[in-house]
């Protein structure tokens, strides 16, 4: 691994691996909702050990409050093209990430095209049992 990736994967959890985030604040609480592609659970980044690590992670930290879990299955219907891994920061920010470089977005009508994106994805996800059984799966599947 050269030390440009390993720089850069040290400093990503693992979801970054992904396309969304969004943090929105309710009541002075911050709220993440994290979306993954069923895909990312399979993707084998740093062997067998690293990702029974990481989806025991994602397990664990599933039932925290403040955090929803969501995963579009491979097989959804999907009602946009996922694009490039973003981070929504409440209306004032968003982060899109790309090969090459890492870019703010802060006028409101292009953070509003986000948002919509991010809602669009959340409509193929799934959460709760039904995540945790496609993380499980996925566990199972690592032997």
């Amino acid at each position: 691994m050269s030390t440009t990736t390993r720089s850069r994967t040290t400093r990503s959890p693992p979801w970054r691996s992904d396309w969304s985030v969004s943090s929105t604040s309710t009541r002075g609480d911050r709220i993440f909702n994290v979306l993954l592609a069923e895909q990312a659970l399979y993707t084998n980044f740093g062997g067998p050990e690293v990702m029974r690590g990481q989806l025991d992670r994602l397990l664990a930290v599933m039932t925290l409050p403040r955090l929803s879990l969501g995963i579009v299955p491979r097989r959804a219907e999907m009602r946009i093209w996922p694009g490039n891994s973003f981070s929504m920061f409440d209306t004032r920010l968003v982060l899109v990430e790309t090969y090459s470089a890492e870019f703010s977005v802060t006028q409101p009508r292009e953070i509003a095209l986000y948002a919509k994106a991010f809602d669009l994805l959340k409509a193929s996800a799934v959460y709760g049992r039904t995540a945790r059984a496609l993380i499980r799966s996925a566990l199972d599947g690592l032997g």
